[in-house]
């Protein structure tokens, strides 16, 4: 089992790196985009017994203790199950 988490800005934060990299595109010709961000993306190995409930538990208090900063970011989660 695998949490894939992502994080981004939320709504209304500078995107520094995201105002940079949307200017560089229209610098190459790639224009009508309105806007870029960047965030992290993250998975997360579960050992095998472990059930989706507790996989959830683990992967929300991670981005709420760690990975997210909850002044500036944001994040959802996806638990897969191993097929």
């Amino acid at each position: 089992m695998k949490a894939k988490i992502y994080i981004t800005y939320k709504d209304g934060i500078l995107d520094p790196q995201g105002k940079t990299v949307g200017s560089a595109l229209d610098s190459i010709g790639l224009s009508n985009i309105n806007n870029v961000t960047i965030g992290k993306f993250i998975e997360m190995d579960f050992d095998q017994k472990i059930s989706v409930d507790e996989a959830k538990k683990i992967a929300e208090e991670s981005c709420k203790k760690l990975l997210a900063n909850p002044n500036t970011e944001k994040f959802h989660y996806e638990i897969l199950e191993n097929k």
